[in-house]
């Protein structure tokens, strides 16, 4: 994958909003909606969409509301790279040094945004690394989705020792530069909580609003969520005990 570059001198956003989509055509209007009711009027804010190679007409739609949206900006890949790649190509485009994500499903109440924002400021205080991970208290999967979730949880937890409740849930806050400053690797948003503790990070997780997707499938199924979950735990675990901490003094 080759990301490029994105250079801006325009003022900085309060938050950025990266949402990472893949046919979700029935779902992206309202959620832009949603966020735009949310922080218009309580924080200058941009929405980043990128677009994972949608063969639905997502890309066209995205490309509408661009045109009567100042705030949004829309990026595609030219082919489907995942959810992961997504993510880091939002975040490097980022303007703002604070970003907020968002599953693309409408499943994420937008709403919960300002909380995770405020947290953010009342906790980071002299701290550099703080990730805030929402977890879904009440989940309205079904129970493939939920089993399959619960199990590679409890795993991951136990090998991986992250102390997060629910390191799946896609609404996530932190600093723009936490984020690029991580190993960057595919599936790597099913481990951040863990990346950030090995930086020296603090995560907090709090409790967000889950919702039923409005339209469309769920991209995931039980392999996905567990039996490939659990491969990657243990390069995680390689790369935990591979960190190198170097101390420099300039003489």
């Amino acid at each position: 994958m080759v990301f490029e570059e994105y250079t801006n001198n325009e003022e900085c956003p309060d938050l950025t909003v990266v949402i990472p989509v893949f046919n979700e055509i029935g779902n992206i209007e309202n959620l832009t909606s949603e966020i735009e009711k949310t922080l218009l009027g309580s924080l200058n804010f941009e929405i980043v969409f990128v677009n994972d190679s949608s063969d639905d007409g997502t890309l066209e739609i995205l490309k509408g509301l661009k045109s009567q949206k100042p705030y949004l900006r829309v990026f595609s890949h030219k082919k489907r790279f995942g959810q992961s790649a997504a993510i880091v190509t939002g975040v490097r485009a980022a303007k703002g040094s604070l970003v907020a994500t968002l599953d693309g499903d409408g499943q994420n109440n937008p709403e919960d945004l300002i909380n995770l924002y405020n947290l953010y400021v009342k906790s980071s205080g002299n701290e550099n690394k703080i990730m805030i991970c929402g977890y879904r208290l009440k989940r309205q999967d079904n129970f493939i989705k939920i089993l399959s979730s619960k199990v590679a949880n409890s795993i991951r937890s136990k090998l991986l020792g992250d102390n997060t409740i629910d390191t799946g849930c896609g609404i996530k806050l932190f600093r723009a530069q936490d984020f690029l400053d991580l190993p960057i690797f595919d599936h790597m948003h099913r481990f951040l909580p863990a990346l950030f503790l090995r930086d020296g990070g603090r995560v907090i997780s709090t409790e967000v609003v889950h919702r039923s997707r409005g339209h469309g499938n769920s991209k995931y199924g039980l392999f996905d969520r567990l039996w490939v979950g659990i491969i990657d735990i243990f390069g995680v675990m390689w790369l935990k005990h591979r960190k190198i901490k170097v101390e420099v003094e300039e003489i």
